[in-house]
Order: C-alpha cells, then structure tokens, then sequence
C-alpha cells in the first residue's frame, strides 16, 4: 500500500493500537488498576536534562518514589533535589551495580541517557554510543521492572524506540502500549511558535504534531490550529522552525549544550501526563512516538489516549492539507529506515 494509501485510511478511521506482540483483536480497549503507591526512575537523572527534569518531577507532587539513576553524582543530586518541600522520597543510585536496584518495581521510567547533541552533529551522529548505552538500559529493564511504561528522551528518538522494542521482545516482554517516545518538546515549541506568529495566548494554542522526532521527520499539523490564519510563507517557516528548533538552542547555547531545560520541561510534563493516565484520570491525550500501524513506518508518533495500562488508544490523524501529506510522503520512508537501523544494531551487537 503506497504512503498516500496509508495516510488516507489513517485519515478515515481512529487506528488501535499495535497488538502483534501481544496476539489480540486490534479493535480493543485496554483496562487495568492502577496501583495506590507509584515508583518512577529516571535513567540519566545527573545530566543536563536528568536533573532538571527530576526536580520539576518531584515538585509536581504525583509521585511517591522518584528513584534517580546515573553513572556517577547520582546520590548528590537526589539529596539535593529530596530538601524540596513536595510529596515523594527521592533516592539515589549510581553505577552499574546499582541500576536493578534504581529500577526494581519501577511503574514508569524515564530515559534522558546519552551523549548530547554538539555544534555540527545531527542525532544520527549520536546514534552509535546513545544506541548502545539505550541498549544496555532495556536489557536491564527487562528484568528488573518489565512492566513498567517505558518514555525514551534518549537521541535519536526514531532509532532508540525501536531498540528498546527489540529488546524487550528478545526478553519476551514486549507490550507495544507501554513503549513511547518522547515527542512532547516538538509540540511545546509548535504551540510557543504559533502563539507567537498569531499573537495568540499560548496556554489555550493546540498544536498536533505527527511522524518522528528528527529534522523533517518532525510534521506539525498547521492546517488544524483553530483560529490560526498562516499565509503560505508562515507555514513553511513555522514547520521548518519546530523541526529545527534543537539547531537553534545549540547555535545560541554555542558549542556549551543543547536544547536541555525545555526537553527537561517536556519530559516532565508527558511523565506527569502518564502518571495521570495511570492514576485512572480520564481524556488524557498526547502526542507520542509508538508502535503503530498509521503507515509504513512501524513507530509513528500522533495523538494518543493514555489510560491506566500506558497508551489505550492510537488517534488517527485526519483532514491533512496538500503541504502536510507531502510532507508525510516524503518523511515515511525515513522513518521506516532509522526504525531498520534500530533493530539492525539489535540484531548485530
């Protein structure tokens, strides 16, 4: 079926959510109790979007155990971070030898490990080293908390999702519902970008973004903002400025970091928003990169429905413009290959 085919049938239909791991009827929903206690590791919780992110965690106030992972100044940062006057104890592990530990019992955990992106580097030059470092992370996850919901910050995003996928189906315990990847900064900067071209106010803006978290991959639904009035040269400026808006805080930030503290925010905040999908509040509803069968492209992010078991619900995406399937056409097949490139460095490390 061509890629237009594709993304015609998403248009007509709400897709379900992948259930080939699982070997159930696709036209279902998903229950489930969420538990009274919760417990969330973080995986790279000393890095630059680790530690800001797990503070904003712990003043969120909606998790009993934050359980902070790294390398090493994991301990400092979690007795810094545990002084905070907000619900939840806070502790901290490093090294390997402390990772079952960090993880065990663990209900979501949130991966920002690996190598930042520098001046000059796309994310597919991070791919080697964050490939294997997420590599290491799923394997270790898949023994010590295999039912946890899974939410991959790590770069790149297209590649890292599926490895983590591959991963846990090599340990057999795959569930497509509980692997996302996290997509949420491309829609913090589509609504802070819009809001700033219309003049609108940036808490009631609504911005859809679909496909991957790289470059073009990146497809911002333009053509659905309501109240939005673009010309044609608003729109491809705005979509090549959300797919790009990582180039701009590494240019600014000058060879000193990347787009951290606002990947650090978004991360935050879709925890916060599994947590509630967990905790049984009802209409939640996100974008997320995840196993699908939209398109082509075995993961694909669009808006989903998160409920008490992780995503219950994969939205199709409908009433696309002329510019917004050309730009679905064109950036499929990309994300079919660096799903490939994923599970080839599975198959060959």
């Amino acid at each position: 079926m061509s890629v237009v085919a594709r993304v015609q049938r998403a248009s007509k239909v709400v897709a379900p959510m992948a259930s080939k791991a699982l070997g159930v009827s696709s036209a279902r929903s998903f229950t489930g109790t969420a538990p009274s206690q919760n417990k969330v590791t973080v995986v790279g919780a000393a890095g630059g979007i680790g530690q800001p992110m797990s503070l904003l965690m712990k003043l969120g106030g909606k998790i009993d155990h934050l359980s902070l992972f790294d390398i090493v100044n994991t301990p400092g940062v979690a007795a810094d971070i545990s002084h905070c006057n907000s619900k939840g104890k806070v502790t901290g592990h490093k090294g390997a030898e402390e990772m079952a530990t960090a993880l065990d019992g663990a209900d979501v955990v949130v991966i920002p490990a690996g190598v930042p992106r520098k001046p000059g580097m796309t994310r597919d030059d991070l791919f080697n080293t964050n490939a294997s470092i997420v590599k290491g992370i799923a394997e270790q996850c898949a023994k010590s908390c295999p039912k946890a919901c899974f939410l991959i910050i790590s770069n790149p995003v297209n590649s890292t999702v599926p490895i983590f996928a591959d991963v846990l189906k090599a340990n057999g315990v795959y569930n497509p519902q509980k692997l996302m990847g996290v997509t949420t900064l491309d829609v913090c900067r589509a609504k802070t970008f819009v809001a700033e071209n219309q003049g609108m106010d940036v808490d009631k803006v609504d911005v859809t973004v679909i496909g991957g978290h790289a470059g073009t991959t990146i497809m911002p639904l333009l053509s659905q903002v309501e109240g939005a009035k673009f010309s044609e040269e608003d729109i491809k400026a705005l979509t090549h400025r959300i797919q790009f808006g990582g180039d701009e805080v590494v240019q600014a930030k000058d060879g000193a970091g990347s787009a951290t503290l606002s990947m650090a925010h978004a991360g935050a905040y879709f925890a916060d928003k599994v947590l509630d999908g967990l905790n049984g509040v009802k209409g939640v509803k996100e974008c997320t990169f995840v196993d699908c069968d939209l398109t082509d492209a075995p993961f694909f992010a669009s808006p989903c429905t998160l409920g008490k078991d992780g995503v219950s619900k994969v939205h199709g995406f409908s009433g696309l413009s002329a510019f917004e399937l050309a730009l679905v056409e064109e950036n499929v097949p990309a994300l079919v290959k660096m799903a490939q490139k994923g599970s080839d460095f599975v198959k060959n490390n």
